[in-house]
């Protein structure tokens, strides 16, 4: 006797199999990242952290190398590397960041033309030729260097790092309940789930730029800089993209106006009775 299958069984029974899967590599990838919870010892914040301080270290130190290279390697230049070296001893000195588990190391890149700066996991600090030339003075300086150190003690890769990890396994979650080879429309979906993971790290990241304006700002008072400054940086960097910045809403780092905003606030509530007397602007 032969048997027949009732239609659409075996394709049931195909996407049955694959929303399983798919259920099972979501709940994993969550598991994954909420059972991984640090306390900042800096920051006293609460992180989903996989990595340990030494291994963030080991991360930062193997990637500079190639880091540099990208931006035609460290500047042959004495002077800016001193200063950048002093200004930044002097920030970790008077900071939080001075009790960090990090072996910060501060570096200027050769490339006259980017503006940039950056900071690795671990405390690998980078600013180009190009940002400090476009600085009128050590407060400046002082702000840039501020806001990257808080990159570092914040462990804002690590943070990265495992919401990537989230994400890729909650984006391949997605594609496999809802792709369908026989659905040419399911693809669709598939890259939509790929386009909201993306979305979100972005959000993320800006969150971690206004994070580091905020507390950066705590750190220039410290040193002896006047966190104002760190507004005359935002200006300066706004006119630099001359309008050919993408939207906010597309970039890992906010509006140059809003990042002015979050600063001017952040002076207020850190000094409400006034910044004290004698900052360096």
């Amino acid at each position: 006797m032969i048997r027949t299958r009732p239609s659409g069984s075996g394709q049931r029974g195909g996407i049955s199999g694959r929303l399983l899967i798919a259920a099972a590599v979501a709940i994993f990838a969550l598991i994954t990242y909420f059972s991984t919870r640090q306390t900042n010892p800096v920051t006293e914040e609460v992180q989903n952290i996989s990595l340990t301080p030494e291994q963030e270290i080991t991360l930062g130190q193997q990637a500079a190398p190639e880091m540099a290279a990208q931006y035609g390697g460290l500047s042959q230049s004495q002077e800016p590397q001193a200063r950048v070296d002093q200004i930044g001893r002097a920030i970790l000195r008077g900071s939080e960041a001075g009790t960090a588990p990090y072996p910060f190391e501060f570096h200027v890149l050769a490339d006259p033309q980017t503006i940039n700066a950056f900071a690795l996991p671990g405390g690998q600090v980078f600013i180009t030729e190009g940002l400090i030339n476009l600085l009128e003075t050590e407060g400046e300086l002082a702000g840039v260097l501020s806001h990257e150190i808080v990159h570092v003690v914040g462990r804002h890769s690590a943070e990265q790092i495992a919401r990537a990890q989230l994400a890729e396994g909650l984006t391949g979650a997605a594609v496999l309940a809802t792709y369908d080879p026989d659905n040419p429309s399911s693809q669709q979906s598939a890259a939509m789930a790929q386009l909201v993971a993306q979305a979100i790290s972005m959000k993320y990241g800006r969150d971690d730029e206004l994070e580091a304006d905020r507390r950066g700002v705590g750190y220039m008072a410290g040193a002896g800089y006047d966190p104002r400054a760190m507004i005359g940086v935002m200006q300066k960097l706004d006119e630099a993209s001359q309008g050919a910045s993408p939207p906010e809403f597309l970039s890992t780092h906010p509006d140059p106006g809003r990042r002015i905003e979050q600063i001017e606030s952040a002076i207020a509530e850190q000094f409400p009775q006034g910044l004290p007397e004698g900052l360096k602007p």
